[in-house]
């Protein structure tokens, strides 16, 4: 693999930009525009007025159930050999994603993370029985964290994050993941 990254998406409505904790581009004092995207910063104050704002123009949130939680585990698996991808580890919660994966070459991640959530919205849509012309299910938030994974302790540390998440549906990790895990354990962890 040429690339390797750990992907991030929310389920639609669970995370408004303005509640406690929410990270994106925002514009705080009406002029300024700041970023709370960056791993290692703060993530952006709570903004009432814009939660309040953002809650308005929402639809319901959609919390996956165990069993659509599944079908998406699955459909990133057969997304990933038929890119030809490598999952490291991926996570799937009532309200978001984390994906660990290398690609190959170095295609664009706002392509790439469209169609990881392109296939698992299309494995929902299957899982509810969705078809047209009924109302097409918004499964997703429009955009997600793309962060770039440069050298192993960086790979193994996402390898970590995903597989340790709270009140997980379901997790799984590539067999790949061992080696990397054992190469570079976390602090306080012994070398294998």
């Amino acid at each position: 693999m040429d690339r390797y990254w750990h992907f991030t998406w929310r389920t639609y409505g669970t995370w408004l930009p303005g509640t406690p904790g929410f990270v994106g581009d925002h514009v705080p004092d009406g002029i300024t525009r700041v970023s709370a995207n960056r791993p290692g910063h703060p993530t952006a104050e709570p903004q009432p007025a814009l939660a309040r704002y953002a809650a308005a123009i929402s639809a319901d949130p959609v919390g996956l159930t165990p069993a659509q939680a599944a079908a998406v585990a699955r459909q990133l698996r057969e997304t990933a050999a038929y890119r030809g991808r490598l999952i490291l580890a991926a996570a799937v919660l009532v309200n978001h994603v984390h994906l660990v994966f290398g690609t190959p070459g170095d295609p664009d991640p706002d392509r790439m993370l469209a169609d990881w959530k392109a296939w698992a919205s299309r494995a929902l849509n299957r899982l509810a029985g969705w078809a047209a012309p009924a109302p097409r299910p918004v499964w997703w938030e429009r955009d997600g964290s793309k962060r770039p994974l440069k050298g192993g302790p960086a790979r193994a540390s996402a390898v970590r994050y995903a597989r340790d998440q709270d009140g997980p549906l379901v997790v799984w990790v590539g067999d790949e993941a061992a080696d990397l895990l054992a190469a570079y354990p976390a602090p306080g962890e012994p070398r294998a």
